[in-house]
């Protein structure tokens, strides 16, 4: 989908972009950092940033509530979640928001951005996100939940329960499924026996589409429609957007088990480079975006150096927040 035909401002457009390139250079550094043995473990999100940004800024930042899994950098920038924060988190220093540096990075929550990512079991938030969507219809509050997975997760026990309760109780969810290919090695087609992944929704009674999910303006526009059928109280949707991971699982995994040429061919469509291309040819000076691209690399710098001066979390924090009552005292 051409940038014309999108229902973006040139401004919305210009964020966009810098949200993705935000996502690739913290991720970037983090890989960096992780090869220093300053940060313990990476699940890169390179590659996946058109989906999963442009999903986020389709809803209603603020009201809607997002669960995520251990991939999904891309929406915590989108979310407001800072650099520095983000850093802090992967380095395991004080301040990070989400849990304390007490977590596996970008897990925890953050209730004011209504944002949740609890475990990183592969699969536990889908249930999880329908009932936060059976809250939001039981309270009426016009709140739409998307909950984020990848196609490995689609197999899971618990993705079926979810999105069959989810159908039969018309829940206002979006269900965004990852494909980048993969289950850490095992490939899409000794997963499933369909081509598709969208194609299972027909069986719960919901629509379910497959998009290119390196294309920014086709997944937002997928999303917000899914948006709408969900607070007209339609029901949840199930979205595929097929996309590929520009690294192994994560920094443990070599990747060898790709086909030669299979990496390259999808570098070629790098979601960064289509859009940046798609900016330019939409009427964006280069140096416009070349102004963009330089802000968020010192901001990247900055805030890596502010991470590696933060202390490390105290013995005494160990337990904060840990307990509903604000303390444990009386179980020791």
């Amino acid at each position: 989908m051409n940038i014309q035909e999108s229902h973006l401002t040139k401004n919305q457009h210009l964020q966009i972009y810098k949200l993705m390139l935000s996502c690739r250079a913290i991720d970037k550094r983090v890989w960096m950092l992780n090869r220093q043995g300053k940060a313990a473990i990476v699940a890169s999100a390179q590659g996946h940033e058109s989906a999963q940004i442009a999903s986020t800024v389709a809803l209603e930042i603020g009201k809607d509530v997002f669960f995520t899994y251990y991939r999904d950098l891309g929406v915590l920038i989108s979310l407001g979640l800072s650099f520095t924060a983000i850093l802090q988190g992967f380095t395991a220093k004080s301040g990070e928001p989400m849990s304390g540096a007490r977590q596996f990075p970008t897990h925890g929550a953050i209730p004011d951005k209504k944002l949740i990512n609890l475990s990183n079991v592969v699969g536990t938030q889908i249930p999880q996100a329908v009932g936060a969507a059976l809250s939001a219809k039981i309270k009426g509050t016009d709140e739409v939940v998307i909950v984020y997975f990848g196609d490995g997760a689609s197999s899971a026990g618990d993705c079926h329960e979810g999105m069959n309760f989810a159908s039969i109780h018309k829940l206002p969810i979006i269900f965004f499924c990852e494909n980048n290919g993969y289950a850490i090695s095992v490939p899409l087609n000794q997963q499933i026996a369909t081509d598709n992944i969208a194609s299972r929704a027909e069986g719960y009674g919901m629509p379910g589409t497959t998009i290119d999910g390196n294309d920014v303006n086709l997944v937002y526009e997928t999303t917000k429609l899914a948006s709408r059928r969900a607070r007209n109280g339609e029901g949840p949707t199930l979205i595929e957007a097929k996309t590929y991971r520009h690294s192994g699982h994560s920094r443990a995994d070599p990747a060898t088990y790709r086909p030669e040429g299979e990496l390259e061919k999808w570098l070629e469509r790098d979601p960064l480079k289509i859009y940046r291309k798609r900016l330019i040819d939409f009427g964006v000076k280069e140096s416009k975006v070349v102004a963009i691209e330089n802000a968020v690399l010192k901001a990247v710098d900055d805030a890596t150096e502010f991470a590696k001066n933060s202390s490390t979390p105290s013995k005494d924090v160990l337990m904060t927040e840990v307990w509903a009552d604000g303390g444990s005292s009386w179980r020791n």
